[in-house]
């Protein structure tokens, strides 16, 4: 027997003087007479089998709040093993709350006898009438509308007041141990009136009373905070959540947060762009009318299940899109200036991390790569922990002048030298619009996220580069280890690189090798504090000497070689030698 045909069957064996139509069957209600009312109202069950909310019954006359069969088995006494769809292993997720003595289930009482009829003319608007009011156990104070958040033990220990026409202004009442996010569920009961069948997650009670009135079930949260909060676990039994906002980017974002969290079954509401900020149900309800409940109907099949994945066809234009921009010039231009280097690695992309003995001119390759690619406006980033700004900037004007930086400072005669600083001057201050060094020691990755976006839309680029100097200088607030530390910004900045479409340069010091120096073979163990950089690292290189820093060198004669030691896509080896170009800070490539 297929699971639509067995509820319907299992409705039929308990109901009376039923009327069944095509997508409801209706029946006088057995709770109405239970209670010995003089009005029995009727019971109305959605058998759309295309629904949601199949199985779904109410009471019309809202003598008991709605739900799915296991809930009409509690109200009735009816052994749930004979209710379709019933898990004997299953356990509903209950909190583990010592509930105090006190509560004010009385106060609400007396509050909901405040009702005005000003109160509930503005109810009326939106077409929210007494009996659902009532149902929610709404209040006022005199001043405020009072929402009671009734806990799993049935009990109300705090409740919220917010003034009508003005949301913002509200407080809480009531046990202060209440007050806290966790507990901000507004009609918690009907998490478990709704197991086997689907709900809606509103933002506001008020959006939740417009659902009620036309015979959805639902809870509400105050706020986005609140819904970020709450436990996906609420959740573990219900088949569909609906998701709905109010019409603003923090409440998407809120959204799309907790259905990350609940899985497949989330289904999120989307507001047509036309509509204004803030645009609510409540909104949509005075607006529409009698026309509202078409409304609603109309965004529940249009509601798309949450997905973490893009759709096949956006993940091939995004394919198509990515290999336009790689045959791009702005890609080509992402080159060190360094002609072998570019043919070994095919220019700078992905995250290249560059180690050397100190004093071995790490820092000066790097400064002398940033400024060359930022010369042809590539945007580049440079985190420095080691120079200082100001050192920075001295050494690139004195290789683009051919000067020390001694004759920088202490100024020059006029003639042709004077005019060789002059337009070294205005290179590097062309260069200054696409190169941005950051000091900043209270770093994170949301910083350098926002480092990021910003230079890009300041330089309408695809791409940017970033520059570290130094990894093991990266702040580490949260770290107690070094290690630790550098594990976790390699995480992020390998997220940054396939998010943001960013390449990285990265200084690393090395470990010591043999008798405490840095001769050894370059290879990934002398990396200091390896970890993960070995499975970060794109391209991971060893900038060595092949000269003595404790001896006699003339410093004209000092060259390095670069040194790939390991790549995910080209064959390691010696990428070239380079000649420290004394006394203008940079380095020259050397031909074999």
């Amino acid at each position: 027997m297929e699971p639509n045909e067995a509820v319907s069957l299992f409705y039929h064996g308990y109901l009376h003087n039923i009327c069944e139509e095509k997508s409801h069957l209706s029946a006088d209600c057995p709770f109405c007479q239970k209670q010995g009312r003089d009005y029995s109202g009727r019971l109305v069950v959605s058998l759309n089998k295309a629904g949601f909310f199949y199985g779904y019954f109410r009471c019309l006359n809202h003598c008991v709040p709605g739900g799915f069969p296991l809930w009409f088995a509690r109200l009735m006494g009816i052994n749930p093993v004979d209710v379709p769809g019933y898990d004997p292993d299953r356990e509903l997720f209950l909190r583990k709350i010592d509930y105090p003595i006190v509560n004010i289930n009385n106060e609400i009482k007396l509050y909901q006898d405040r009702l005005s009829g000003e109160i509930l003319a503005r109810f009326q608007k939106a077409g929210i009438g007494p009996a659902v009011l009532a149902e929610l156990k709404i209040g006022f104070n005199g001043r405020y509308l009072v929402y009671p958040y009734v806990q799993d033990d049935g009990n109300c220990y705090a409740a919220r007041c917010v003034f009508p026409e003005r949301k913002e202004d509200f407080f809480w009442h009531g046990d202060e141990q209440f007050f806290g996010d966790q507990h901000h569920v507004f009609n918690l009961q009907d998490l478990q009136r709704c197991e086997n069948g689907a709900l809606f997650v509103c933002q506001g009670e008020e959006n939740l009373l417009a659902l009620k009135q036309l015979g959805f079930p639902g809870v509400a949260v105050p706020d986005c905070h609140s819904l970020e909060a709450l436990a996906s676990e609420h959740f573990s039994f219900v088949h569909t959540v609906f998701i709905v906002m109010e019409n603003n980017a923090e409440a998407e974002a809120a959204a799309r947060s907790v259905a990350a969290r609940i899985g497949y079954k989330a289904r999120l509401f989307r507001w047509p762009a036309s509509l204004a900020k803030d645009y609510s149900l409540w909104q949509l309800a005075c607006d529409k009318g009698k026309d509202f409940k078409a409304a609603v109907s109309s965004m529940i099949q249009a509601s798309s299940a949450f997905s973490p994945f893009a759709s096949p066809r956006r993940e091939y234009d995004r394919f198509l899109e990515q290999l336009a921009l790689e045959s791009g010039s702005a890609y080509g231009a992402l080159s060190s200036g360094f002609p072998q280097f570019d043919q070994a690695l095919e220019g700078v992309h992905g995250i290249n991390i560059i180690g050397g003995a100190p004093k071995s001119g790490k820092s000066i390759f790097a400064i002398q790569i940033a400024t060359d690619m930022a010369q042809r406006k590539v945007p580049v980033l440079y985190y420095d922990f080691e120079n200082g700004r100001q050192k920075i900037y001295q050494r690139t004007l004195s290789r683009l002048s051919r000067l020390s930086t001694g004759d920088i400072k202490n100024g020059v005669a006029r003639g042709v030298v004077g005019q060789d600083l002059d337009r070294a001057r205005q290179d590097f201050q062309d260069i200054l619009s696409s190169f941005r060094v950051v000091n900043d020691r209270k770093l994170n990755s949301e910083i350098m996220r926002r480092h990021i976006d910003f230079i890009r839309h300041e330089t309408r680029s695809d791409y940017t580069v970033v520059v570290i100097d130094s990894l093991h200088k990266l702040p580490f607030k949260d770290f107690t280890e070094q290690r630790s530390g550098i594990d976790a910004w390699l995480r992020q900045l390998e997220a940054i690189r396939d998010e943001l479409q960013v390449s990285f340069v990265i200084i690393s010091e090395l470990s010591r090798g043999v008798g405490d120096g840095y001769t050894d073979m370059p290879h990934m163990g002398v990396f200091k504090g390896s970890g993960d950089i070995e499975y970060s690292a794109d391209n991971a290189l060893v900038l060595a000497p092949e000269w003595d820093s404790l001896g006699a060198v003339v410093k004209e004669q000092r060259q390095n070689k670069l040194w790939l030691v390991a790549s995910r896509e080209h064959s390691p080896g010696l990428v070239a030698r380079y000649r420290l170009d004394y006394p203008y800070w940079g380095f020259v490539e050397l031909n074999e």
